[in-house]
């Protein structure tokens, strides 16, 4: 049984099908962040009230999924499916964004997917998971410019989304591969090529 379609002789494409434990872990993934996007809800009105615009820095917990996941089960659609399950979770337990948050989980997560998808899912060194998490932090910028920023100055959007990206990078791409580190050496990564990182 071939794990792998060869396309040219040592050049094989990834396995693009879903494995049970591939669907169980994204979905708790998606399930346990979802919690954390409340919680993080919850915090951001004092987070905004502390840092005012500094708080872009700390904006990409809500991006976390959408590399983390991709990163342990390394399949298509892996972004997409965490981050909405996130976004869908929080939404249910009581977002303040309401249903928009479906949105927002959709397009970090769908920029995400891209940025792997170009890789054919097969590069997973940190520059990929960092401009991921930067495509997915832009995507966020976009949708909130349009619908709660619309009458911000372009100099301050631009600011907002300069710490956004930087924010991806340390927190979404760097958590990403300290987390995918402690829950190797924790034993939870058995079987996943992520287990490798």
């Amino acid at each position: 049984h071939m794990n792998h379609i060869e396309t040219a002789p040592g050049v094989a494409l990834p396995d693009g099908r879903w494995r049970t434990r591939d669907i169980v872990v994204t979905a708790v993934i998606g399930v346990a962040f979802g919690v954390v996007f409340w919680a993080w809800g919850l915090v951001w009105a004092p987070i905004e009230a502390a840092l005012g615009p500094g708080r872009f820095l700390f904006y990409a917990v809500w991006l976390i999924p959408a590399v983390l996941a991709p990163l342990i089960v390394r399949k298509p659609g892996a972004a997409l499916f965490a981050e909405m399950l996130a976004a869908a979770v929080s939404t249910l337990i009581g977002s303040q964004w309401g249903p928009d948050t479906l949105l927002s989980g959709f397009v970090q997560g769908a920029a995400a997917e891209l940025v792997f998808a170009f890789t054919f899912y097969r590069v997973w060194s940190f520059p990929v998971l960092a401009l991921a998490a930067v495509a997915s932090a832009a995507a966020a910028w976009v949708h909130d410019w349009v619908l709660y920023f619309p009458e911000v100055e372009v100099t301050t959007m631009l600011a907002f989304g300069a710490m956004m990206a930087f924010s991806a990078v340390v927190i979404v791409a760097g958590g990403s591969v300290f987390l995918v580190r402690a829950l190797r050496e924790a034993g939870v990564l058995e079987g996943f090529a992520g287990g490798q990182v």
